[in-house]
Formats: C-alpha cells, sequence, structure tokens
C-alpha cells in the first residue's frame, strides 16, 4: 500500500496539520516519511475557558487556517485526511455551528473527538514507536483543556482517562478541586494495581522541556530535572522566558502549568522519571487512519 495521508489536531492551545507519506514496499525510514508539519497558535481555549464559546474572530482564523490547510493538503496530493478537535470544541457552546460553518466555507469535515476516545486515540501508535510492550506504562498526554491519562499493562490498553486538567484551563483559573482529586485518586489506585509503573509523556509541552533540560539522551526527563526547570521557570515574567529559553509566547505561558501537572503525576505513581518519545496526536491521527485504511483493503 501507498498512499499520502493527513491529520488536523485542533486542540485547546495550538492546531497542526501533519502530512505523512506511506510506502509499504519501501525499506527501513522510507516506509513512512514526514512532509510537512505546520502549527498555527489558534488558542481556541483562550476564548471557550473564559467565554464559553468560540469568538468570532477566532471562528475567523479557524476558517482561513482550514482552507490554508485543504490548499496544503492538495499541493502534496493528499489521498485522505482527518480532522479533529479536541477540549476546547468539546467546552464550547458553540462549537457544533462553528464546525458547521467550517465545512461550508472550507469544505473540510472537523470531528469533535470525545475525551475517552481522545485517549485511545493518542495510544494508537504508541506499543510500536517505544519499548512498552512489556511491563506497566503510564502514557499522559498534557494539553491545553485536558490531560488524558492511559493504563498499558505488556502492550495492551488497561485502562483510560480523560481529566478537564490543562495548561489554559489552569492559567484561566477553571481547573476544580474535584478534578485534581479524581486524577490523583485514580493514579493512586494505577500505583497499587500495577507495580513499577513508568510514564510516557506526549504533548509539545513536555517535548520542548526536555529539549532545553540538561538531559538530553535516552529521550528520558528525570523528575528531579523536571522539578529543577519548574523552579527556575515559575518565576519568571513570559518574556524572560521567551528570551532565556527561546520559547515562543503561546508556548512560554503553558509550560509551567503542563511541569505542575506532569510532577504531580509522577508523584501520584512515585515515578521518578518520564520517557519522552516525541509522539504527538497529529501522528496517532494519521497512523491510525493509515492502520485502517490499510486493515479494509486486506479485508477479503
Amino acid at each position: 500500500m501507498k498512499c499520502t495521508l493527513a491529520a488536523i489536531d485542533i486542540g485547546s492551545n495550538g492546531a497542526r496539520l501533519l502530512i505523512k507519506a506511506f510506502d509499504d514496499e519501501a525499506v527501513g525510514l522510507e516506509r513512512v516519511r514526514k512532509l510537512m508539519f505546520v502549527r498555527v497558535p489558534l488558542r481556541l481555549g483562550k476564548d471557550v475557558f473564559t467565554l464559553g464559546k468560540v469568538s468570532k474572530e477566532r471562528e475567523e482564523m479557524m476558517i482561513h487556517m482550514m482552507k490554508a490547510y485543504k490548499q496544503l493538503m492538495k499541493v502534496f496530493r493528499v489521498d485522505a485526511y482527518r480532522a479533529c478537535a479536541t477540549s476546547a470544541m468539546r467546552d464550547a457552546e458553540n462549537g457544533m455551528k462553528v464546525i458547521k460553518t467550517i465545512k461550508k466555507e472550507s469544505g473540510l469535515d472537523l470531528e469533535v473527538v470525545k475525551g475517552p476516545d481522545e485517549a485511545l486515540l493518542l495510544v494508537n501508535n504508541l506499543v510500536e514507536k517505544t519499548d512498552s510492550n512489556e511491563g506497566n506504562f503510564a502514557y499522559v498526554d498534557v494539553g491545553g483543556g485536558s490531560t488524558e491519562i492511559s493504563l498499558i499493562h505488556d502492550g495492551t490498553l488497561a485502562d483510560s482517562h480523560s481529566y478537564n486538567i490543562g495548561t489554559l484551563r489552569l492559567l484561566s483559573d477553571r481547573v476544580t478541586p474535584e478534578a485534581w482529586k479524581a486524577m490523583e485518586a485514580d493514579l493512586q489506585g494505577y500505583a497499587k494495581l500495577y507495580p513499577d509503573i513508568r510514564i510516557i509523556g506526549s504533548g509539545g509541552n513536555i517535548n520542548k522541556l526536555f529539549k532545553i533540560s540538561k538531559e538530553s539522551k535516552n529521550k528520558k526527563l528525570s523528575i528531579t530535572e523536571l522539578q529543577r526547570l519548574y523552579s527556575m521557570l515559575k518565576p519568571m515574567s513570559i518574556e524572560e522566558r521567551m528570551i532565556s529559553f527561546n520559547l515562543k509566547d503561546d508556548r512560554a505561558d503553558v509550560i509551567v502549568p503542563a511541569a505542575r501537572i506532569f510532577l504531580d503525576v509522577s508523584k501520584q505513581l512515585g515515578c521518578d522519571e518520564i520517557m519522552v518519545p516525541n509522539i504527538s496526536l497529529a501522528d496517532s491521527i494519521v497512523d491510525g487512519l493509515y492502520r485502517d485504511m490499510k486493515t479494509a483493503k486486506v479485508k477479503p
């Protein structure tokens, strides 16, 4: 099977277009090639977690962005795509109206993914891209609006939850004490049932924290180093973070609450390090689309 596929991931902080080429007959790294990755700092959560809806200005941004994504997919001759929106669009009271407008203006279908389904999407390509086929792992994806945690036991998904605890929600003071308690209680339960859990972290913030850390080998970030970074970044202004660590403005504000969430997760699970394999939701969407298409093709 040979095809070019795309994923559109519209999160609470950023929106991404990922285009990959797949070729079953190629050798090595040529079997899967990343052709393009584009990220737009859409920041839907800034509207939704304060106003409860997507503003007209942000809706217009989305329409222009989706039109541009459509043209880029044409340039790369994409055979099929899947477009998903997550936490912010789940919460927006005008979410479905915005989606219908996007369809009318751009011709692209956008689906709102429920929290549990988002967590399942995230583990689509996890086992084959990490050494997680034996042992206990907590796959943790921290986004702007929610945190998805999936428990993997010997390569099989054992449990999965989505929590309304995200970086933009924290910055907007929209995370309830009940949400924290629910997540921590679940994590403590995991720690009792599944010994020696290891954390696999995903999302732009943990990738950036790993990049600016002093631990550049083995794709592992120690909790000691994460705590050091958190303690150093927290008192800084957004401008100071941008200058000191070459961060964009829409990363400089959310990186601190992201570190806080990962620190709390690691504390509840009793972990001393986080694996950072640089896996994203966009990768999971496009790889899952490829597997679905391949399965459908080989069916009798």
